[in-house]
């Protein structure tokens, strides 16, 4: 009944066969129980002695051998929210990077973080910047003019930077997915619609409201024509954080006026089934959206609200949608950084970005950038000069860090489309729990103590005792 796995992972007993197994004073018979292989188990501990590991041979089954282990009870007649996806920000670093890999590592690469076969981990869904982010190699908008001009009317506008990394690679990771969904945002307006008329910091200024709509409109019709299709946006990333570069300053307030009077209206003009997604920023602010849901004017252009969480609580998410239940949440970055560690970085983002988000009514679970060199680049002058991607690439050769494994415990096995079902805590073990399209349950566990922990996953009246491993995160499928 055991294998190279169980003693520091878990055991699934076939609980039905075990008893009748059993001698008539309780102890096992001489022959084992039958094993019932009704689950699929992965595994990646904090220590690296196991990566997105499938564990052969465990014994997997459901029974009813009563026992005195806590249950994680799994409900799928209780739903949540659906999910649209989990990936990452495809920032124009991460592409320039892949587009410089040799042909042969390049297509490999995208066939494993966006296919939908058993070597892939199906990433589902991208956040790009419109415009520079500050993990481009240097600041750009899309209507960048010589100091003096304006140009009101977006008759300049080109997406020519995009051109050369991000935008044909995005071509080629939807001839492998054409299902991905994208969602984009701007880091910053043109510096001429700006008060500073500088990439960092300032605002718009309202009498560019209508041409920053404007803007936006072009973007969406432009990578239509492209053959990307722009799913959702948002209007600014981190509006209350304008220090980085490229960064813009935007209040609630302003937000607020520029859907209501602006962006919303430019949208219904051109026809543009695009989402209006708020915010984008961190989890210590929710009142930002509730601003903008509370003017029905601006509140009927709107989806719902993105969020960071670099500050805050994931529990703001849940409030906010028992607040506001007819709006859609969305989580959409966090960072790794070159200081952390792999054990560290591992449990609390699972504990909360890929669990705490979905437990809160999120439909996205997205880590930041999706790939750096071996130096944290490429950024912009003033850009993020520590942020780890999923990977670094140096040349050809790519090394897989943290948050590829946080991100594919999730996207691997919960497509877009699953919906969350009820599950509960258990001890140390933190969980969430989907019903995929296909009818297979997925549980995503995390046991934070120090020791192994064993529950029982408890499935319409049958339940199977799981031990898992200290600091280590489970995906079961059944």
């Amino acid at each position: 009944m055991t294998n190279k796995h169980t003693p520091v992972f878990l055991m699934l007993w076939a609980t039905m066969g075990f008893a009748a197994q059993c001698n008539k004073n309780g102890s096992p018979g001489s022959t084992p129980p039958a094993a019932i292989n009704e689950a699929e188990i992965w595994l990646t501990k904090a220590n690296q002695s196991a990566l997105l590991e499938k564990q052969s041979g465990v014994v997997t089954g459901f029974g009813t051998v009563n026992n005195g282990f806590p249950n994680i009870d799994i409900d799928e007649n209780k739903k949540y929210q659906s999910i649209d996806g989990f990936g990452y920000t495809l920032t124009g670093g991460s592409a320039q990077l892949i587009n410089k890999m040799n042909t042969a590592s390049k297509t490999a690469l995208l066939q494993e973080l966006f296919a939908k076969d058993a070597g892939s981990i199906t990433i589902s869904y991208l956040r790009i910047s419109m415009g520079a982010s500050d993990l481009d190699a240097s600041v750009f908008s899309y209507n960048d003019l010589p100091e003096g001009q304006t140009d009101s009317d977006q008759l300049k506008f080109s997406l020519s930077p995009d051109k050369d990394a991000l935008i044909p690679l995005l071509k080629e990771i939807l001839a492998i997915n054409p299902a991905i969904k994208i969602i984009a945002t701007p880091w910053s307006a043109p510096v001429w619609m700006k008060d500073n008329q500088n990439s960092k910091g300032g605002s718009l200024k309202p009498e560019y409201h209508d041409s920053y709509a404007t803007y936006f409109v072009k973007y969406i019709q432009a990578m239509k024509a492209e053959g990307i299709m722009i799913d959702a946006i948002t209007p600014q990333n981190e509006p209350l954080h304008p220090g980085n570069n490229p960064s813009m300053y935007m209040t609630a307030e302003q937000q607020r006026d520029f859907i209501k009077k602006s962006l919303g209206p430019a949208f219904r003009t051109a026809g543009l089934t695009t989402r209006i997604i708020v915010y984008d920023h961190n989890l210590d602010r929710p009142d930002y959206p509730a601003v903008i849901y509370r003017d029905a004017e601006a509140a009927k252009y709107v989806d719902g609200a993105a969020f960071h969480l670099y500050a805050g609580d994931v529990a703001g998410m849940g409030n906010l949608h028992n607040d506001f239940p007819e709006k859609q949440l969305y989580f959409t970055e966090q960072w790794t950084g070159a200081k952390g560690s792999f054990d560290g970085d591992l449990q609390w983002h699972v504990k909360n970005v890929i669990i705490g988000t979905m437990r809160n009514w999120s439909k996205t679970a997205l880590e930041w950038n999706l790939a750096n060199d071996p130096s944290y680049g490429p950024h912009t002058t003033g850009g993020c000069t520590e942020c780890k991607g999923a990977l670094t690439i140096n040349g050809s050769s790519v090394s897989r860090n943290v948050s590829y494994y946080i991100v594919a415990h999730a996207s691997k096995f919960v497509p877009p489309g699953s919906v969350r079902i009820e599950s509960n805590i258990a001890g140390p073990v933190h969980n969430v729990a989907f019903l995929r399209p296909d009818g297979k349950k997925v549980l995503i566990a995390l046991n934070e103590a120090d020791t192994p922990y064993t529950v029982n996953i408890r499935y319409k009246n049958k339940w199977a005792p799981v031990t898992i491993a200290s600091k280590s995160v489970m995906t079961m499928v059944w």
